[in-house]
């Protein structure tokens, strides 16, 4: 488990957790971030100094997460929980990485997607942190049919779900209307939808209310946002961010640092409390120590061989 960036909410809310009853009978903490964070940490990465600012928080906030993962892939740990960075100041510490998930992707050589699920809906994103008027661009049917494979693969072996019933949401309103509203739906979504083999594309201001009366197991979303509100609406505080396609599970809570209240003893835990537990969940569903090690070699022999891409 991390602790995020210090000046923030994160070793709060790790504390909050690791006192949760239901935390210490799913799973052993190992918290990796800096000394004098504020939370007692078993790996440590250097020393937080408040005087450090932004740069030092985001180094440490890197630098944590680069021991996670060499953890994970080493097989030390089952998985790995995050709490919140600040990518301003990640950038500022060195780490070029438009958040979590890029970087994750990147460290370990694979294809990933983000998730945001709860127990009211599953949002997968297609295109993830990049300006909006970049979307239409980068939402290709690559990164479509990408998003399709890498949610049905954590449906079925992280949730459990054999057959996965998957939607995607359209890009334009009313997905295009014919043509009137754009034509990315009709030219690049539904051949992508078709070639992936899930449903749609459907209009956005229908397809994640089908999907929580329970017509979908998940909706890829084309954009960062339509997704974010869609699962943060219906689920804020509940919701778990899962990277799919890692060969370890990954989690993290659906909100962010909370600078304008850290250190007020104001944190709501309960997003970090259901991210270790879900992790908790993957963890125990999924092979053991051994099997992740061997998937991590599988995965590095394919990185070194030139197969794989990694993610932007």
């Amino acid at each position: 488990m991390t602790v995020g960036d210090p000046r923030g909410i994160g070793p709060e809310i790790v504390a909050k957790a690791l006192a949760d009853s239901r935390v210490g009978e799913r799973c052993d903490i190992v918290v990796i971030g800096p000394e004098e964070s504020g939370v007692q940490v078993g790996e440590s990465v250097g020393r937080w100094r408040p005087e450090g600012g932004a740069s030092l928080a985001g180094k440490l906030s890197g630098l944590a997460i680069e021991r996670a993962v060499q953890m994970a892939m080493a097989g030390d740990v089952d998985g790995i929980v995050t709490a919140p960075i600040d990518k301003g100041a990640l950038h500022a510490g060195g780490y070029d990485y438009p958040g979590h998930t890029e970087m994750l992707g990147h460290l370990t050589g694979a294809r990933v997607a983000m998730m945001l699920a709860s127990d009211k809906l599953r949002v997968v994103l297609a295109t993830t942190h990049i300006p909006l008027h970049d979307v239409v661009e980068k939402l290709t049917a690559e990164s479509i049919t990408v998003a399709a494979r890498l949610t049905r693969e954590g449906l079925r072996s992280w949730f459990g779900i054999a057959e996965p019933r998957i939607a995607l949401c359209a890009l334009n309103p009313h997905a295009g209307d014919g043509g009137r509203f754009g034509s990315e739906d009709s030219k690049i979504l539904a051949p992508a939808a078709r070639a992936a083999g899930i449903d749609g594309p459907f209009p956005a201001d229908t397809v994640f209310v089908r999907a929580m009366r329970g017509e979908f197991d998940a909706v890829i979303a084309p954009y960062h946002d339509v997704g974010m509100t869609a699962i943060k609406v219906a689920s804020f505080g509940s919701a778990v961010n899962v990277t799919l396609g890692l060969p370890f599970p990954r989690t993290s809570p659906d909100h962010g640092t909370a600078l304008d209240i850290a250190g007020l003893d104001r944190a709501d835990p309960s997003s970090m409390i259901a991210a270790t537990l879900l992790c908790a969940s993957i963890a125990a569903r999924g092979p053991s120590r051994g099997g992740r090690r061997a998937n991590v070699d599988r995965l590095t022999e394919t990185r070194s061989s030139g197969r794989s891409s990694r993610a932007p």
